[in-house]
């Protein structure tokens, strides 16, 4: 009956009480009575059709929608997990919910609907200072009617972009309508209070959650509540030349031990040819790489509670919340990445996001760790020595684990001390940049980040780059992961110390175990003082 009732609502046909009964296919005395006590209970609302409210329609309520579409979520992501698991699953048969039929009706350019802006409060935003968010300030300052000129978007590097966001929350009155949160960072956000809640905005403009990969959506959510919309997902990829791949006639590595491997055969530095590039700076780059490399042996940093279809970080106390750095997971990484020194460039310890982009972009490198965000430029940049050249490959598996791809991005944000009276404005500004149209059109522009299935299923937008397709793939697998770096709100303190005992173990300063108890020993000071346990 629930199930009869829920169609038709979404359907928009009317649904009376005896129609109801008859679909349960029980006596119509057993039937009324589960009604009404579906009623009581307040899964089902009355509402009268007629001024004497002797004829009614029935309506699922707000709460029993909510938990069908948790549910539907969750059903459709172990799916996903379950069926993909199967070889072959690249075909347009692939188990995929909630967006490929949008491959017949191709998205057409945006367009700004100008009326909503005009003669209302000048937009002013608070962003990283990347090539997305470079790109996203010049569409919108090159727009007619003056909707925001480059002077309202304020970019800033990612240490610089936390700190004005505290500075702006002391604020009695927020600088910016929007701002940008660094997806690991929204647990802190959340508990400082710097940000909105934005379920209400959500439920009355046009974003469908259903139409984001659940794990990129959650991003997003704290405690049952949408903090912040994606604007954009990039994915740690492993990037390989296939010319060279193909030439000596090597498979693509899947493991830890195989990416070894391929790195060593590759590697000739007589030849200024390296076998890989990885992040292993000091600071956020090594710990990044670690926590990944983790999740790959099927560990993250925190006992966080498993399931198969996510780690509750936002839900987990006590316990669940203490280290695991010092672990089987933390030796295999560290003895992985030793491992992967000897065959990268000489410089791989102080190599960052940038630098390692340009080694395998230059064709110094036979394979490379990469975000996607980053990756666009081995096809679209001018000097690419590696044009064409490229296949985008999952995660190599470490032992004991699987190939957890780990999301990145950024969440568009409403600064909680923004006066009220600017905060519908400030929605319907994400609720436009976050469009279907908008992303792709950054997606054409050589941005191939977008969350939505929608845009991945349209065919021009597929069209523009392999890693639209990989990510796609990857999504439908349910092998995207947003648990890999734990969003809670000592994130940044966690990475602080990763970032600095991992890059003394790889310097052979200390011994790896004597890296991962010093590691473990701070980061359970921290969370002890937060007060988790």
């Amino acid at each position: 009956m629930l199930l009869f009732l829920i169609k038709n609502h979404l359907n928009g046909t009317p649904v009376g009480i005896s129609t109801l009964a008859s679909v349960a296919k029980v006596p119509h005395a057993t039937a009324m009575r589960r009604i009404h006590a579906l009623m009581e209970r307040g899964d089902i609302v009355a509402k009268p059709i007629t001024e004497t409210g002797r004829r009614v329609k029935l309506l699922p309520s707000e709460a029993l929608l909510e938990n069908f579409i948790r549910y539907a979520r969750k059903i459709k992501s172990l799916l996903a997990e379950t069926f993909g698991l199967r070889p072959k699953t690249d075909s347009d048969e692939d188990f995929y919910f909630g967006g490929s039929y949008f491959a017949a009706q191709i998205i057409p350019p945006p367009h700004l609907i100008e009326s909503l802006f005009r003669g209302k409060h000048e937009i002013k935003f608070l962003l990283n200072d990347d090539n997305y968010f470079l790109s996203m300030r010049n569409l919108w300052a090159d727009f007619r009617n003056n909707i925001a000129s480059r002077k309202n978007f304020d970019l800033r590097k990612l240490p610089q972009l936390h700190e004005r966001l505290i500075e702006n929350s002391r604020k009695p009155v927020s600088e910016y309508d929007i701002v940008a949160i660094n997806a690991p960072w929204l647990g802190e956000a959340v508990q400082k209070k710097l940000i909105i809640p934005l379920d209400a905005f959500i439920k009355s403009m046009s974003i469908s959650p259903l139409d984001f990969h659940p794990s990129v959506w959650s991003m997003g959510s704290w405690r049952g509540q949408q903090f912040g919309v994606p604007i954009y997902c990039t994915i740690e990829l492993l990037a390989a030349r296939s010319d060279l791949f193909q030439k000596d006639k090597i498979d693509y590595p899947t493991t830890f031990e195989k990416t070894v491997a391929a790195a060593k055969h590759f590697h000739s530095p007589s030849k200024e040819r390296y076998g890989i590039a990885w992040n292993g700076a000091r600071g956020m780059p090594i710990a990044s790489t670690f926590m990944f490399l983790m999740a790959c042996c099927g560990e993250s940093i925190l006992r966080i509670p498993k399931t198969s279809l996510s780690m509750g970080v936002d839900e987990a106390q006590g316990e669940q919340l203490r280290p695991h750095i010092q672990s089987e997971a933390g030796i295999h990484v560290l003895d992985y990445l030793h491992r992967l020194k000897d065959v990268s460039p000489p410089d791989v310890l102080d190599m960052d996001w940038d630098r390692r982009t340009t080694s395998f972009l230059s064709g110094q490198t036979a394979l490379a760790y990469c975000w996607t965000v980053r990756a666009a430029r081995f096809e679209t940049d001018v000097s690419s020595a590696v044009k064409r050249k490229v296949s985008y490959l999952a995660q190599p598996r470490g032992p004991g684990g699987a190939s957890n791809n780990p999301i990145g991005g950024f969440l568009l944000c409403i600064p909680s001390n923004l006066p009220v009276e600017r905060i519908e404005l400030a929605f319907e500004a994400i609720a436009w940049m976050t469009s279907p149209e908008a992303m792709k059109a950054k997606v054409q522009s050589g941005f191939p980040v977008a969350p939505r299935f929608s845009v991945a299923a349209d065919p021009e937008a597929a069209a523009t780059s392999p890693i639209v397709t990989i990510v796609d793939r990857l999504a439908k697998r349910n092998m995207l992961k947003a648990w890999p770096r734990p969003p809670v709100p000592e994130y940044l303190s966690l990475e602080a110390i990763l970032g600095e005992e991992i890059h003394r173990a790889l310097r052979r300063e200390v011994s790896d175990r004597e890296a991962l108890t010093s590691a473990q020993i701070r980061a359970d000071g921290v969370m002890r003082a937060a007060g988790y346990y």
